[in-house]
């Protein structure tokens, strides 16, 4: 398991990207808007770090003999969301006194079904859907806040990097009332 991504949503997106770009060297990988059908929306960005793993590159490396394999973890993938007023996004800014924050973090696993699975068995958590949200090459589903860390966390299994405009929306909207 490694960490893919961490989501923030904020009150100005091009800014909070501008300082990723510029602070941490990362580079803009995808920009799109997310139209919930309500005339509100939500805009996007998602950066990726500065080194980028090759597709295919294992987790964990093979290390001299005499020492251990050593895992290999990125930085991970940052995506930045704002939103109209009213929509699930600015209402989740507004909620934190218009400055917004993290929103979720994304862990990279095997199996999101699996993972739910053992999560649940566990009482690790509750999740905002029943099943995983799917795209070509993307599987994806979030938690409700942690009781114990206030966090939500995100599952996703993916093929390469990238996001998937539908399963954002379905994400997003899976979180609509969640402060």
């Amino acid at each position: 398991m490694r960490l893919d991504h961490i989501a923030y949503r904020v009150a100005d997106r091009n800014r909070t990207a501008r300082f990723f770009r510029e602070a941490f060297g990362y580079k803009v990988q995808q920009e799109f808007t997310i139209d919930f059908g309500d005339s509100q929306t939500a805009q996007c960005i998602a950066l990726e770090p500065p080194e980028k793993a090759l597709r295919d590159t294992p987790w964990i490396g093979l290390s001299p003999p005499g020492f251990e394999a050593s895992a290999f973890h990125l930085a991970p993938e940052v995506f930045v969301s704002d939103g109209s007023p009213g929509s699930i996004v600015g209402d989740w800014v507004a909620a934190r006194g218009g400055v917004g924050g993290i929103h979720h973090l994304a862990y990279q696993v095997q199996s999101v079904e699996e993972t739910m699975r053992l999560w649940k068995e566990k009482g690790y958590a509750e999740f905002t859907s029943d099943a995983p949200l799917r795209c070509p090459g993307l599987t994806q589903v979030f938690t409700r806040p942690s009781e114990l860390t206030g966090v939500i966390y995100e599952f996703i299994e993916r093929g390469e990097f990238g996001f998937c405009k539908d399963n954002v929306r379905a994400l997003m909207e899976s979180t609509r009332g969640i402060r």
